[in-house]
C-alpha cells in the first residue's frame, strides 16, 4: 500500500505551542540566529536532531518501572549486557551516559599527538574528541558522497584505496584505529555496504591496525544493507547487523539513535587490556562498569529499545516516512541529498541560495528562514559546524531535518514539506551571516551570529 502505516498506537501525547512570525522573529534574535539557543517550548517542529529525541515503547517504560537500582552488579546491567551480546557478539560491554562519552574514554586511551584517525568521515562530537585527544582526525569519503544528486546506493562508504595510501604513508604505530561511521550522519544520513565494511576490514588486517564502528545508526545501516546490497535481500535485518559487528574489533555507540531512549551509550571492546583501561577510566569519569553514570531505569530501557530497533516493520516505516519528506522536497525542485538518508533529510544550501557564499554560512541563513517560516528548528551540517581555523572548508554545506523516532505524523511532516516550499518562494531574500562569538570547540552549538 503507499500509504505509510505508524506500527504502533499513540497512548500519551505532549501539547504544541504555536507562535506567530512575530514572536519568532524576535526569539530567533535574542538566540543570536542560533536554535541550539532556543528554548524547546519556542518550537513547532523539532527536527534539530534524532538524537536522544523519540519516544520510547510501552514495553520500555515498563522496564523502567521494573529496574534494579543496586550500586553494583544491578539485575538491570545484567540484561542490558545480554541483550548487547545477543545484537553484537561482543563479550566486553561498557555503559556510558551517550556515545561522546564513549569517544572520549577510546581517544583518551588510543589518541595523542601525532596519531592519525581515518574515518569515511566524522561525526562532530568524534572529531572532537580525537583532536582533544591531540590527534588528527581525517575524512575519506568516496567521491560519490560530494555530489547532493548523486543517487549512488551506498554513498557513505569509505574509498579503500585512499585508507591504503594513508595506511602505507604513515604505518601502523601513527594510526590507533580506522573508524566507519554507520551510517555516515555528516555525508547526508548515507549507509555504508557490507562490502565496503568487509574491505576495510581487509586492509586493516594487513596492515594491523583495529577497525572500530561509529555505530549510532547501525539497525538503520543494516535495513539499507538488505534492501540494497546484492545478495543481502533475504536474510534479517539482525543477522546483517550482527555481522557488522563481527568485522569490527571495537564499536562506540550512542544509544540516543537506535538504542530508541532519551539518554545512554555503548563501548564495545574486543581487546582485554583495553577493556581494563577503559574500565579504570570510565570508573574514574562516568561510574562504576555496571552503570557508567547511568540509571538501572535507563539500562532497562536500553535493553528493550536495542531489541525493538532491530524489528523490520518499525525500521520499513522509519526509513519509508523520512524518504517520503525527501521525495516531496524533491519534487517542489528543492535538491537534497539523494537517495535520502535514513534518520534525516540533508538539504543542499548551496543549491537553495546560490546568491550566499560559503563563508557567509549558506546552511545558517535557511536555518533561520525555517524558523521564520513555520517554526521548525533544524540544524546546519556545513562550514559552521565543520569549517574554522585550521579546517578544511566542508565539501557541501548542508540542512539537517532530523527526524525524531516515533515522534510526529504525516501530517506533521507534510506541514514541513509545506513551509520549506514556501521558503522556497523567497530564497532569494535569505541573508549570509557571520559568526560574532563562538567557543574554540564544537562552536555550532554556542556560538552567535548576526545578519549581513
Amino acid at each position: 500500500m503507499p500509504t505509510i502505516i505508524e506500527p504502533f498506537r499513540i497512548k500519551s501525547v505532549e501539547p504544541i505551542r504555536m507562535t506567530t512570525p512575530e514572536q519568532r522573529e524576535g526569539i530567533l534574535r535574542e538566540a543570536g540566529f542560533n536554535l541550539f539557543l532556543i528554548h524547546a517550548d519556542d518550537v513547532v517542529i523539532d527536527l534539530l536532531t534524532d538524537s536522544g529525541t523519540g519516544a520510547m515503547s510501552s514495553e520500555q517504560w515498563a522496564g523502567v518501572m521494573r529496574a534494579d537500582e543496586s550500586y553494583a552488579g544491578a539485575k538491570s546491567f545484567y540484561r542490558f549486557e545480554e541483550r548487547l551480546i545477543g545484537i553484537t557478539g561482543f563479550e566486553h560491554i561498557l555503559p556510558t551516559h551517550q556515545g561522546r562519552a564513549s569517544e572520549r574514554i577510546l581517544f583518551e586511551l588510543i589518541g595523542g599527538a601525532g596519531k592519525v584517525v581515518p574515518n569515511n568521515a566524522h561525526f562532530d562530537t568524534t572529531r572532537a574528541n580525537i583532536e582533544h585527544s591531540g590527534a588528527e582526525a581525517v575524512n575519506l569519503p568516496i567521491a560519490e558522497a560530494a555530489h547532493p544528486a548523486d543517487r549512488h546506493p551506498f554513498k557513505g562508504n569509505m574509498d579503500i584505496a585512499a585508507l591504503e595510501r594513508l595506511l602505507a604513508d604513515l604505518g601502523p604505530d601513527r594510526v590507533p584505529c580506522v573508524m566507519l561511521t554507520i551510517t555516515n550522519n555528516s555525508g547526508g544520513g548515507q549507509p555504508v555496504s557490507l562490502a565496503n565494511i568487509r574491505d576495510a576490514r581487509a586492509v586493516c588486517d594487513r596492515f594491523g591496525v583495529p577497525l572500530f564502528l561509529d555505530a549510532c545508526r547501525f539497525a538503520e545501516n543494516a535495513w539499507f544493507i538488505k534492501q540494497r546490497e546484492e545478495g543481502q535481500g533475504s536474510r534479517p535485518v539482525s543477522e546483517i547487523a550482527r555481522e557488522m559487528f563481527d568485522l569490527a574489533d571495537g564499536a562506540t555507540i550512542s544509544a540516543k539513535k537506535d538504542g530508541l531512549v532519551n539518554i545512554g551509550g555503548v563501548l564495545l571492546l574486543r581487546d582485554p587490556e583495553l577493556l581494563r583501561r577503559a574500565s579504570e577510566l570510565l570508573i574514574l569519569t562516568e561510574g562504576y562498569t555496571t552503570y557508567g553514570g547511568l540509571s538501572g531505569r535507563d539500562l532497562e530501557a536500553m535493553a528493550q529499545g536495542f531489541e525493538e530497533v532491530l524489528h523490520e516493520d518499525y525500521l520499513r516505516y522509519r526509513i519509508r516516512s523520512t524518504a517520503y519528506l525527501g521525495e516531496r522536497l524533491l519534487e517542489a525542485g528543492i535538491q537534497i541529498v539523494e537517495p535520502p538518508g535514513g534518520h534525516a533529510v540533508y538539504v543542499d544550501a548551496k543549491a537553495f541560495c546560490p546568491h550566499i557564499p560559503p563563508d557567509r554560512f549558506p546552511g545558517q541563513a535557511v536555518v533561520a528562514g525555517l524558523y521564520r517560516e513555520g517554526g521548525i528548528r533544524s540544524c546546519e551540517i556545513g562550514s559552521v559546524m565543520f569549517g574554522g581555523e585550521g579546517h578544511e572548508p566542508p565539501a557541501m554545506e548542508l540542512v539537517r531535518l532530523a527526524i525524531p523516532r516515533r515522534v510526529y505524523t504525516q501530517s506533521h511532516i507534510d506541514y514541513v514539506a509545506e513551509v520549506f516550499i514556501a521558503l522556497k518562494a523567497k530564497a532569494d531574500t535569505l541573508r549570509g551571516m557571520r559568526i560574532v562569538e563562538q567557543p574554540p570547540a564544537l562552536r555550532h552549538f554556542t556560538a552567535r551570529f548576526e545578519e549581513l
